[in-house]
């Protein structure tokens, strides 16, 4: 059974909630106020940081100059051109990210590694003409595994983004307060900075919606606050600052200082922090109200606010370890440091919430051990919560704080996790570009040959930081995707077992005409992994309970590679041609919603296979009174009592097993063991719920 309702099968058509209509100039404007306090806290708030993070050793004016026109240049081709004019363009119906380009391309073409994830809803493949890219991609299997480690390497360094953001944005801000309080000394900084997020982690339960009107005003009041004190400072300080915006500045930089002017781009590169969210957090706005915010209010006000702060270093180019705060003037300090310290809490919650995200839509595809994933609001989908994710991360932040309290050292270390998510981006929408916009290659090669040597040198530079902080994401990540791969790894193995072993409808039929075997009263959803076929639990429970329930519904959740589920493509249903017997298949998208009680859950299935048994063709040319007794067997086997069978598998990890295999299989037992059960999705209590326990060999 493939994702596409054939002739034969009846899907649940129910009212689609997410017709999308035309969005409105009005609505758009609204959604643009709104993309300030989520989508743009980190990059709006990255003037805290930048220069502090810096390792300037008596800079000069002309160093001054050719380090804003980075910024500013930097500002202008990533973040303008590359996500708020290209990127934002590559969404997969709406939702962006790295994994987003990752299933957008396994959608249009066969590259996926999990064969129940190969597959998209409502696309042929068979109508793509395949560039030699995708031909390439097709057939070797070392591409297609490079492929899949790039999207989970991007998605690591996105989460680990949610760790280093709280730190190194609350830090900043709470640094503030030494400047009015000499006697306040770093450790009380950094302990204030715990207590503030440990807060932050702790309201995390109540969901963003609650207190998420004040972000955007928060976030505006900042916006437009510290570019006004640019102003102020261009004109106070140094009013000729924009003759940096010559590209000439920069190669004089780079001819006066070699290899430490190349060492510095390991702190102008945290200048366009946070520019990933414009495109992550496509499914929460629209592309248009996230461009009318970034070109008419984020961009002006960060050009402003680096050139106050270049301006004011100029003329005290011994302040830049306290960058931000030093150019405030005095009347305004307190009211600035306040707005600052919110802008910066803020600026956490948007990573916060977005590791929520991605942590949820890597467990729908299967890439991340099952967690428990709490939607906090009933109108927003997308606003999710995990408790285990939630008091990791804090305990993650909290020690990046402790241990590395240094700002240049967490500078490193976001200078890693940018640097590389944006060349992870940059090589994903080159694919994207060459395989299915099949854009001139005149225009690919511009794109890549301009953005790939910028985030290249990016790269390069933040490597250096390596031993000074550089290490820490590549710590985390490399433990996340170590776990994305053991659990992957695992997952790929298992279906490949009960695809080899899968017991056919022939076979159910010789087994239950063994006059051994009882059909007892009930309704059985018996869930299973595989679609083409029955899963190799079925036969072990029925050779050793002798039985199956009058009424049996093989049930596969299927997540498929789109963000969305049209409800009408819900429920598909396929009948087995054995009395009593059929197949549905529950299909989600990764931004769906999983939060049907298990009573909803069996309504919404005995309707569909209803509307199935009135439709089915063999039935249309029968007695209407077999279509009466059917429906009534099913509301008979309702009544007699509903339970919900699922397999507990574990591998036999043989004497004859590689190395690789004992310890890929054994690390994802410890991983299976100590995850959620996959059924409490549906709302299954525990008084309907059978596990059934079954050995696959390695």
């Amino acid at each position: 059974m493939d994702g596409h309702p054939s002739s034969n099968d009846v899907v649940l058509n129910l009212p689609d909630h997410h017709a999308q209509g035309k969005v409105k100039k009005k609505d758009t404007l609204v959604l643009a106020y709104k993309t300030l306090g989520v989508v743009f806290g980190g990059l709006v708030t990255s003037p805290l940081y930048v220069y502090p993070s810096m390792p300037l050793k008596s800079p000069t004016e002309e160093d001054y100059l050719g380090i804003y026109s980075i910024m500013f240049w930097t500002l202008t081709l990533i973040g303008l051109v590359k996500y708020a004019n290209i990127a934002i363009k590559a969404d997969d119906h709406g939702e962006g990210g790295t994994f987003a380009l990752y299933s957008l391309l396994c959608r249009h073409f066969n590259i996926g590694i999990l064969p129940s994830k190969q597959t998209g809803l409502n696309f042929d493949r068979t109508t793509e003409t395949h560039t030699w890219l995708a031909k390439l991609f097709e057939k070797s299997i070392v591409a297609r595994r490079l492929l899949l480690f790039i999207a989970m390497l991007g998605t690591c360094m996105l989460i680990g983004d949610g760790i280093l953001t709280p730190a190194i944005s609350v830090l900043s801000a709470m640094d503030g307060v030494r400047a009015p309080f000499p006697s306040i000394n770093k450790t009380t900084v950094e302990a204030l900075s715990a207590v503030i997020l440990i807060f932050l982690f702790l309201l995390q339960k109540f969901g963003t919606s609650r207190v998420s009107f004040l972000f955007s005003p928060i976030m505006g009041a900042w916006t437009l606050c510290t570019p006004l004190v640019g102003i102020y400072s261009i004109i106070h300080y140094y009013p000729s600052i924009f003759k940096a915006l010559s590209p000439h500045y920069i190669f004089h930089f780079f001819m006066r200082n070699g290899k430490s002017g190349w060492l510095l781009l390991g702190g102008t590169v945290l200048c366009i922090t946070g520019s990933e969210a414009m495109f992550a957090d496509l499914g929460h706005f629209n592309p248009r109200s996230i461009q009318i915010a970034f070109i008419f209010t984020i961009y002006p006000s960060l050009v402003l606010t680096y050139a106050g702060q270049t301006a004011y270093l100029i003329k005290n180019p011994n302040d830049y370890n306290d960058g931000f705060y030093k150019f405030i003037p005095t009347p305004v300090y307190w009211p600035i440091f306040i707005i600052s310290t919110l802008a910066a809490i803020v600026a956490s919650q948007s990573l916060i919430s977005a590791t929520f995200s991605v942590i949820k839509q890597s467990v729908v595809l299967d890439y991340f051990p099952r967690v428990k994933i709490v939607h906090t609001s009933h109108n927003n989908e997308g606003e999710v919560y995990s408790p285990e994710v939630n008091y990791i991360l804090m305990v993650l932040c909290v020690a990046v704080i402790l241990i590395f309290g240094d700002g240049k050292d967490i500078g490193n270390a976001f200078g890693v996790v940018v640097s590389l998510v944006m060349l992870i981006t940059t090589i994903l929408l080159t694919l994207v570009m060459i395989m299915i916009w099949r854009t001139p290659v005149i225009l690919v090669s511009l794109y890549f040959g301009v953005f790939f040597v910028i985030e290249g040198v990016y790269v390069s530079a933040v490597f250096t930081k390596f031993a000074e902080g550089g290490w820490i994401p590549f710590a985390i990540s490399l433990i996340l995707v170590f776990i994305m791969f053991g659990w992957f790894y695992g997952r790929q193995r298992k279906i490949d077992y009960e695809i080899t072993h899968k017991i056919t409808f022939e076979r159910l039929e010789e087994r239950l005409a063994d006059c051994s075997v009882q059909r007892v009263p009930g309704l059985c959803f018996f869930y299973s992994n595989i679609q083409d076929g029955l899963t190799p639990i079925l036969g072990h429970y029925i050779k050793n309970m002798k039985s199956l329930h009058k009424v049996t519904i093989f049930t596969t959740l299927r997540y498929l590679l789109v963000p969305k589920v049209a409800p009408h493509e819900r429920i598909v249903i396929k009948n087995s041609n054995l009395k009593g017997v059929y197949c549905c298949v529950i299909q989600y998208g990764y931004a769906d919603a999983l939060n049907i009680e298990g009573d909803d859950f069996v309504d919404q299935v005995i309707n569909s296979l209803k509307i199935h048994v009135q439709n089915c063709p063999d039935n249309l040319s029968s007695d209407s009174q077999v279509i009466v007794e059917e429906a009534s067997s099913l509301e008979e086997a309702r009544c007699a009592g509903v339970v919900h069978v699922r397999g507990k598998t574990r591998f036999y990890i043989g004497p004859n097993c590689s190395w690789f295999d004992k310890i890929m299989l054994g690390f994802y037992e410890i991983l299976h063991s100590n995850c959620r059960s996959g059924l409490p999705a549906v709302g299954v209590s525990l008084q309907q719920r059978i596990e059934v326990g079954m050995l696959y060999e390695a």
